[in-house]
């Protein structure tokens, strides 16, 4: 059984939602990253509007690659507003009914007998702890999941859950710019529970938006990247791999040479001045 790799490829943008990669396409880039040590894919079924969970499950069976080597991460509860589902409103259902039909769902379109990780996408107001903790036990024991945990929910949302049933990964926003869990106490709980970080968006907005907090960030950043001989979404990467919690960044790209600087990001440790300077240029005013 592969480990899951530390840099995860999310596939948002291989579908609909982004690059519309063909099946051959899709096929040879799962090739490539798992052949580079990224052998853990990001998905969620509402993705290319439900459709890209099962573009990547046709890849995947044309890749060649076994099963027993990747790692597929998938999460589920956002009702989403598009072409392919008769909802009226986006909104959330954590019934113990729909979280075993989505997980199967992805299941047969991932084209697998079984999950590595599932995730609540997105934090309901409705949510019943007993009623989830049913359902994941019930997908644990028949072994079409491995791994449970949640996707964007705070401190006091995990321990609603994890009053019924261990929360194993939370999946949250974190970056240079988007630093928030570290200050909320976020992290702190995923290293007091043994919770997983998983980071989506792990640039932040650097490389998006112009304002005051990137434009104080970019010449540092170019600097650092000169020292440390690697590239500038390499020293963001390799900001967030500092951080004690051990945070697994899900990295969006599917373009190869990124993806390989992002690995460079794993031999990279900051000296510790070098990642204040950086929180120091994203806050705009220095530590307390």
């Amino acid at each position: 059984m592969a480990q899951q790799s530390k840099i995860i490829i999310g596939c948002m943008s291989w579908g609909n939602w982004g690059k519309q990669l063909s099946t051959k396409e899709q096929a040879d880039l799962i090739q490539f990253c798992t052949e580079n040590g990224n052998n853990t894919f990001d998905h969620a079924d509402i993705y290319g509007d439900y459709t890209t969970e099962s573009q990547f499950g046709k890849a995947l069976k044309e890749s060649g690659i076994e099963r027993e080597k990747i790692q597929l991460i998938s999460k589920c509860g956002i009702q989403y507003v598009g072409n392919s589902r008769d909802n009226k409103i986006k909104h959330y259902d954590y019934s113990k009914d729909y979280i075993i039909w989505s997980a199967e769902e992805s299941l047969r379109n991932l084209k697998t007998d079984y999950l590595d990780t599932f995730l609540l996408h997105r934090p309901s107001p409705l949510m019943h702890p007993e009623e989830i903790a049913e359902a994941i036990a019930s997908l644990k024991e028949s072994g079409k999941i491995k791994q449970f945990g949640v996707s964007n929910f705070t401190t006091s949302q995990v321990e609603l859950i994890s009053s019924q049933i261990k929360v194993e990964v939370n999946q949250i926003e974190f970056s240079l710019t988007q630093h928030s869990a570290m200050h909320n106490g976020s992290l702190d709980q995923m290293m007091l529970k043994d919770i997983q970080p998983m980071s989506w968006s792990p640039l932040g907005s650097v490389f998006k938006q112009d304002n005051e907090a990137t434009q104080r960030i970019k010449p540092l950043l170019k600097d650092l990247a000169e020292k440390y001989d690697i590239s500038e979404d390499g020293i963001l990467l390799s900001w967030i791999l500092k951080h004690p919690s051990q945070v697994s960044p899900v990295i969006g790209t599917t373009n190869k040479e990124r993806i390989l600087n992002a690995n460079k990001a794993l031999k990279i440790d900051l000296e510790l001045e070098d990642w204040f300077s950086l929180l120091v240029a994203s806050q705009g005013h220095k530590v307390p």
